[in-house]
């Protein structure tokens, strides 16, 4: 069982705010200190330190929290482990394009050969998965967005092509253009914590560039809904190549011909680095991945 001041430890590390801590805990500043206190001494570093009123974790404090958080995944997962012992259980996610367009075939796959492994997939955005995985609430996750290497293990399950899309009757003028050519659009995007969004917006910084630049924005939290919207004439999106495949097959959407443009990302497989359940999640990634029945 993980300490309890260690809760209170990865409270303080999130909201950096001891008052704030307190509240969310339900305890006072006093107890939040002695905690803290109590795992500084127990381990002979000081943890956080203030800069003007402003609280700051220092390099031990760092450092602990990554344990810690990989502590707490573990002692969320050993518990669901222990509670379905005589029977597989894994509890996983997967960001919206690899659930509805990957997932379906490698699961089915999957099942055949482990008829007696209970599954729970949770599709949702990257950033709630990570913080799923932290809390132990998963074993892992399937991702397309950006994460934190130092925080978590990875293995790369393939790379993926991000492409800007429009109705079939959008023209342009000219056989290729700018990416500044499309800010006079609407663009039509998944919400804030979306991988799929978070690549676009890292991308569009480098060119100096946000998602501000564009006409209008209009968030849809759905993939099939995005693709109505464009197909409509409602705007432009940016999504991968494996998510319009069909649409663009169909000649329904099409690839918009950008000059300054070309994008590849990585998904990816993910669960908390230096895990112990380390060595079962590189054999369920073989499970997963490793055989040619899929076409990975």
């Amino acid at each position: 069982m993980q300490d309890f001041r260690m809760e209170t430890f990865l409270t303080a590390c999130r909201l950096l705010n001891y008052t704030d801590t307190a509240k969310e805990l339900n305890m006072t500043q006093p107890a939040v200190s002695q905690h803290i206190r109590a795992l500084e001494e127990h381990y002979q570093a000081k943890l956080f330190v203030y800069e003007g009123k402003t609280l700051h974790m220092t390099q031990a404090g760092v450092l602990l929290r990554k344990v810690a958080t990989t502590m707490k995944h573990d002692e969320g997962i050993l518990k669901e482990h222990l509670k379905s012992a005589n029977r597989g259980k894994l509890v996983f996610g997967a960001t919206l394009t690899i659930g509805d367009f990957f997932m379906p075939e490698i699961l089915n796959h999957f099942l055949a050969r482990e008829q007696k492994t209970d599954l729970c997939m949770l599709v949702d955005n990257t950033e709630t998965l990570l913080a799923k995985i932290d809390c132990g609430d998963l074993d892992f996750a399937f991702v397309e967005g950006y994460f934190r290497k130092a925080e978590y293990d990875y293995q790369v399950i393939s790379r993926q092509k991000y492409i800007a899309v429009c109705g079939a009757a959008m023209q342009w003028s000219t056989p290729t253009i700018s990416m500044n050519a499309l800010f006079g659009e609407c663009l039509i995007l998944r919400e804030q914590g979306s991988g799929t969004r978070e690549i676009l917006e890292r991308c569009l910084h480098e060119k100096n560039s946000s998602i501000e630049d564009f006409r209008s924005i209009v968030e849809v939290g759905s993939i099939r809904a995005i693709k109505m919207l464009v197909i409509s004439g409602n705007g432009i999106t940016f999504l991968y190549e494996a998510a319009v495949a069909q649409e663009l097959q169909e000649g329904t959407l099409r690839k918009i011909p950008l000059s300054d443009f070309e994008m590849e990302n990585d998904f990816t497989m993910v669960w908390r680095k230096n895990s112990i359940f380390n060595e079962q999640y590189l054999r369920l990634f073989d499970d997963f991945f490793g055989d040619p029945a899929t076409g990975t």
